[in-house]
This record gives C-alpha cells, sequence and structure tokens, in this order.
C-alpha cells in the first residue's frame, strides 16, 4: 500500500507520488489500443514525439489523477483503490483535448503541433474515440467492488462534458450585446459543464472507488466542479495574457480568435466606457491585429474583467474548501488536497 507523504509535501512531490502510482495501469491501458491510436495518444500524453519516439522526462503535472489518488485517500481507503479512475480520467482528458483542438482549429498544445495538425484530423478524431472507449472498458473491467457505480458516474459526467462543449460551441454564433449576447452566468454553467464537470469526475471517482458514503462522494465531487471552473476561469485569463512559453499558444490567442471567455464577458456587463470601446474593437470587420488584441486586452483590464475573473476564480476555490470541511475526511490527505489547490490557480501569466 501506498501511504501519503507528509503533510509538508510540496505540490510538484504529491503529483509526483500520485503519478508513479497511477502511470503504470495508464502505459498499460494505452498499450492495449489499436498501435497507432496508442501512438498519438503517447504523443498528446507528451510520452513520444510525432515520429513515436520516446521523450524522457515530458509528461504532464497529472492533476486530474492526482485528485482522484487524494480523495480516496481521503475517504479513508489506499490510493491503489482508485488508480482505475484515475487512469479513466487521464483518459477522458486526453480524449477530450484531442477533440477540442479540433473543434477549437488549435494547432499548438504544450508548445508542439496539436495531434490534429501533427497526425491529420481523422487519425487525431479516432484516437480520441480510442481513448474514449478506453476509459469506460478500464472502469468496467475493473475488479474493484464498486466499479458498476464508477461507470455510471463516469456516464453523467460524459453527458455533463457534452452538454458544455455544445454551449460552448454555440456561444460563438451569439453576438457580443443585445439581448441574445452570452451573459456571465451562463458562461459560469457552461465551465461548470465543460470543465467542472471532468475535475468533479476526479474527486467523486476517487470517493466512489473507495467505497464511500453518497454524502462523501457528492462533498468531493461538488469540491472538484468548483475547482474546475477556478481552473476554467485562469484558463481564460492565460488564453489572453498568458506566457507563450507557459501556455505554449500565441500571446492574445483567445483574443484573436473572438473567443467568449469570462474576461471578456465580465467587461462588457460593465457597459462603461471602456467596454464600449471594447464592443467597437470586437465588432469590427477587420480581424484583430497584434496592435488590436493589445488594445482589446488594456480594454479588458480597464473595464475591469481580468480582476473580475482572478475573483471568481478564488471565490470557487473557496466554495471547494469550504466542501471539503463539510464532510469527515482523513485529514492528510485533505492536507494534500489544500496543497495542490492553490497550484492549478497560481500558474504564470
Amino acid at each position: 500500500m501506498t501511504l501519503p507523504v507528509s503533510a509538508q509535501a510540496t505540490a510538484p512531490q504529491i503529483l509526483a507520488r500520485c503519478r508513479d502510482l497511477v502511470r503504470p495501469a495508464l502505459t498499460e491501458a494505452v498499450q492495449r489500443l489499436h498501435p497507432w491510436p496508442a501512438e498519438m495518444a503517447a504523443y498528446s500524453l507528451g510520452w513520444s514525439d510525432v515520429d513515436g519516439r520516446l521523450t524522457p522526462g515530458s509528461q504532464g503535472k497529472g492533476v486530474r489523477q492526482a485528485l482522484t489518488v487524494l480523495c480516496a485517500e481521503a475517504a479513508g481507503a489506499p490510493g491503489e483503490n482508485a488508480a482505475v479512475g484515475a487512469v479513466a480520467v487521464e483518459l477522458i482528458h486526453t480524449f477530450s483535448l484531442l477533440h477540442d483542438d479540433i473543434m477549437d482549429g488549435d494547432e499548438t498544445r504544450r508548445q508542439r503541433a496539436t495531434v490534429w495538425k501533427a497526425y491529420g484530423t481523422g487519425p487525431a478524431v479516432l484516437a480520441g474515440d480510442a481513448l474514449f472507449a478506453m476509459a469506460v472498458a478500464t472502469l468496467a473491467e475493473s475488479r474493484n467492488v464498486h466499479g458498476g457505480t464508477a461507470v455510471r458516474h463516469l456516464a453523467g459526467t460524459l453527458n455533463d462534458l457534452v452538454r458544455g462543449q455544445a454551449e460552448d460551441l454555440l456561444f460563438e454564433s451569439r453576438p457580443w450585446t443585445g439581448p441574445d449576447a452570452v451573459r456571465p452566468h451562463e458562461y459560469r454553467s457552461m465551465a461548470e459543464h465543460k470543465t467542472g464537470a471532468l475535475l468533479g469526475c476526479a474527486t467523486g471517482l476517487g470517493a466512489v472507488l473507495a467505497g464511500a458514503p453518497v454524502p462523501t462522494v457528492n462533498a468531493l465531487a461538488q469540491a472538484g466542479r468548483h475547482l474546475g471552473v477556478a481552473f476554467q476561469a485562469v484558463d481564460d485569463l492565460l488564453g489572453i495574457w498568458g506566457d507563450p512559453q507557459v501556455t505554449g499558444k500565441p500571446v492574445h490567442n483567445d483574443l484573436r480568435r473572438l473567443k467568449k471567455t469570462y474576461p471578456v464577458l465580465a467587461a462588457l456587463a460593465t457597459d462603461g466606457p471602456a467596454a464600449r470601446r471594447l464592443v467597437a474593437l470586437l465588432t469590427s470587420d477587420h480581424p484583430l491585429d497584434d496592435t488590436g488584441a493589445r488594445r482589446a486586452a488594456d480594454l479588458i483590464e480597464d473595464a475591469g474583467g481580468r480582476s473580475a475573473t482572478l475573483t471568481e476564480a478564488h471565490r470557487h476555490l473557496d466554495s471547494a474548501r469550504d466542501c471539503l470541511t463539510s464532510i469527515p475526511l482523513v485529514p492528510t490527505a485533505v492536507d494534500e488536497i489544500l496543497t495542490l489547490l492553490p497550484f492549478l490557480i497560481d500558474r504564470r501569466m
């Protein structure tokens, strides 16, 4: 049995411990795929380059899989009990990125070509489908006595993901102003389904596979949903003001795509002089060039969009903490979860 490290462990140490626990099962799941989708999955996960050559030391942070492990430990079970859930979550997360990049037309992720750009759209769709199927199979074939409940939990998440993505795509065709404009509360609902659902699945699955009672599962799943909304808010900030060396995408990327993100919507909701100038810029017949994108970013900040988004992120972070303290949990595991929370928010811009 792998025991939690001490409460003084840093976030990177906690993430590394959980990655080490999950990686063998995750590797085995990817290797069960057809070799071509498996190659694309390994590339997406950062394990290899586009030619299939291994890239030593390259791997994601593994926040979602860590939350699954930690929530099982918080519910009083060994982290190993939730490894199968952590694998399923990581596979679904990777699947969602492959398909999102196609739908959004994003050509880079983590400072290199996205899977569809490197391999083609059709192959990337196929790889995403393969990961989706393997995630469900991983849970369905689990020897954990709570595997059936875990599959149902994952199914609910998948429905939420589709709903959130559908809302996000529909936002693109709605105007910036007027009665049909997207409002911040609508965006918040979309983020809870699209991003919050998967983090809620990660935390909830850990509790389910630990055999925790329903109130514990619900509280941990809700904590994860709040974390997801906070995570999305910070992602929105990075999409405008992010350091390309961190995001792997061009600066002002979301602005150039005229993407309706929380900072923009919060700025427009103020309806002040900066907001009105921003509307004029966003509704211009000419695409935003570098100068226009910088001007738009400045107007969003002047109108309070940046500060409102940070407030939104920290509000949901506080709500996640409240969920964790609302039920009896193993204190050492809760300490590790709390150590990770700022790590989700305090990303470089």
